[in-house]
């Protein structure tokens, strides 16, 4: 069983057509975090992301599943290092594209202006319908160099239909800023030398600061870290080419029996 781990602001859902590109090799499943999808949002607005590191345990256990590998994505991939951490042998091996796990010396602290957080509380939240939302995302970047299928289903899934024709985001832009505010203090980082299981750490383009740049340090800090980058990919690699990343999930978890 492979379970999806999806980024902030996205649901699990949007990951169908990398899960259909796995179904030869895995029965895939995945989640919707708090606050996001159709999961309920945390008492007292609390996006603190050992919350997401709990939300993966808890699902993981409640799948009984062994062995059980993993994908996660941006957010999603520290929450599965997490999930790892707090009940190590969880997984039987983990593939991370661009994990959101950096050092306490370069973590953005709470409070502080948060460019992301900024973007999230100014997203525009409703459209007219489902296919005006698509069409919207489909027509500029970023959203618009991912697979159709996928920018499919992160609509489809990622909006509820209001009841008088238009549809809202069900992830609000202050869920989401709060997930970006709460990112960089979970202290993951610190804690790569005790993940056990094997972990290849994928990344895209490296362009600047990003979490990219990152990638193949919190691979080396590892045990059993190993590091794969594409330069044609951006951070929504996933979204932009889901063959390639099922390929190289399938090639490293194959090479783990």
């Amino acid at each position: 069983m492979l379970l999806l781990a999806h980024a902030t602001g996205f649901h699990g859902r949007v990951y169908r057509s990398l899960a259909n590109e796995l179904a030869a090799n895995y029965h895939s499943v995945a989640l919707d975090y708090r606050g996001h999808g159709d999961s309920s949002s945390p008492a007292e607005g609390d996006f603190h992301w050992h919350g997401y590191g709990q939300d993966t345990t808890t699902y993981a256990a409640h799948l009984d599943a062994k062995p059980l590998f993993a994908f996660g994505h941006s957010m999603g991939g520290a929450a599965l290092l997490m999930a790892e951490l707090e009940a190590p042998g969880t997984f039987a091996g983990l593939v991370v594209f661009e994990p959101i796990v950096m050092p306490a010396v370069i973590e953005i602290p709470q409070g502080q202006d948060n460019f992301l957080a900024t973007g999230a509380r100014k997203r525009r939240s409703t459209f007219a319908s489902f296919d005006a939302a698509f069409d919207n995302y489909r027509s500029k970047p970023p959203l618009s160099g991912w697979n159709a299928s996928m920018l499919r289903d992160y609509v489809d899934y990622g909006f509820r239909d209001d009841g008088n024709g238009a549809v809202t985001l069900k992830c609000t832009g202050e869920n989401e800023a709060l997930t970006f505010e709460m990112g960089g203090s979970h202290g993951t980082f610190e804690r790569l030398n005790e993940v056990t299981c094997p972990v290849l750490v994928v990344a895209g383009n490296i362009d600047g600061a990003g979490p990219a740049a990152m990638a193949e340090t919190i691979a080396l800090n590892m045990k059993n870290g190993s590091y794969k980058q594409f330069d044609q990919l951006t951070h929504f690699g996933p979204m932009e080419a889901p063959a390639l990343v099922a390929a190289t999930i399938t090639e490293f978890f194959a090479g783990l029996d």
